[in-house]
């Protein structure tokens, strides 16, 4: 860290102060990259000091995160980024503090870290590296690789079913739920503001491609023949529209979602769901989270749903001050002995 974060002074950054000397060792052509280069370009935005800023990680590929990043950071082990993530924000309620963490990281051995980080609304921002496979450790197949998947440690198939991550966080009480993908730069750099702006949990889940052992995982949502017809981007206010020429649509019949054709005249863009990010209702945004098991549906991305309300660290300062207006100060000595004590003699 320089000089000038001893100061008060406003600080002007650019994507450069935000690039560590460090040098990058991921594998040419992965999609971490782009992740990385997209949250040194709007880190400058966030008008938030670099000494006030921390990046935590577990382990893997998505885990080197911190060493890249020019502010604070904490390279934790396996599974555990949410817990310690948890614990630096409460020990120091000023500081923003980021999670970067792979699918196998946070979902397998770190799934209970995760949910719990998730209800319990600590301000907290965390970036979902999703490639769909265990990079790291050279293959193997993860909580998010389809079933049937062939991989080194499934030679005949997956017989797994997946984890969808944003339905885990919704489920588990995220207050920000957010998809992008690597591939779409200026869309990523948006939901990783909006998770920078929201104050609780804002979880970002990031298709990443691994081009060395999950090469095209995201294929049919990234090239440019494909993309249109498979990709809903979600909009506040706006219907749910898509295709190359906007000659798609979805319905909400009820609870069920309906894929409609917007060139018969039958349907218009007037009769198709409307998306309300602010939804109260889990319903609605957890529908949307589960596309990937309705045939020819396309995959939404951008703000899934965001609620406000009372975060942990914010309500334990609250607690803390409270206890100490009605008690006074603690010390040590009253910590120790001020409870049920006795003497062995």
């Amino acid at each position: 860290m320089s000089s000038e974060m001893n100061t008060n002074e406003e600080v002007k950054y650019t994507a450069k102060d935000f690039s560590a000397t460090s040098d990058v060792r991921w594998c040419p052509g992965c999609g971490d990259y782009s992740i990385l280069a997209q949250m040194q370009r709007v880190s400058p935005d966030f008008g938030i000091r670099k000494d006030k800023i921390v990046w935590v990680s577990g382990i893997g590929c998505s885990s080197r995160f911190p060493y890249y990043m020019n502010t604070y950071g904490f390279h934790g082990i396996h599974g555990r980024a949410p817990a310690i993530a948890t614990g630096v924000k409460l020990a120091n309620p000023e500081l923003t503090v980021w999670v970067a963490t792979g699918d196998g990281d946070l979902l397998s051995i770190g799934g209970n870290h995760f949910i719990h980080a998730c209800r319990r609304n600590i301000d907290l921002k965390i970036c979902l590296f999703n490639n769909r496979i265990y990079g790291l450790t050279k293959g193997q197949y993860s909580p998010t690789s389809e079933k049937g998947k062939k991989t080194k440690s499934t030679p005949y198939g997956s017989v797994d079913f997946p984890f969808k991550p944003v339905s885990v966080a919704l489920g588990a009480g995220a207050t920000f739920v957010a998809r992008s993908i690597d591939r779409d730069p200026k869309h990523l750099q948006q939901m990783m503001t909006r998770a920078a702006q929201h104050k609780g949990t804002a979880f970002i889940e990031i298709f990443q491609n691994c081009n060395i052992f999950n090469d095209g995982a995201f294929s049919i949502l990234t090239e440019k023949e494909t993309k249109a017809d498979n990709v809903l981007y979600l909009e506040h206010g706006k219907p749910m529209v898509y295709g190359a020429t906007n000659n798609k649509g979805i319905r909400l019949d009820g609870l069920n979602p309906v894929l409609v054709d917007l060139t018969t005249g039958k349907y218009s863009a007037d009769d198709c769901w409307i998306h309300d990010e602010f939804d109260a209702s889990p319903a609605r945004s957890y529908i949307l989270s589960q596309f990937s098991e309705l045939e020819n549906f396309p995959t939404p991305v951008g703000v899934f749903n965001q609620q406000f309300k009372s975060t942990y660290d914010a309500d334990v300062e609250e607690q803390i001050a409270a206890v100490k207006k009605m008690k006074g100060e603690g010390t040590l000595k009253k910590l120790l002995f001020g409870g049920s004590t006795w003497t062995v003699e």
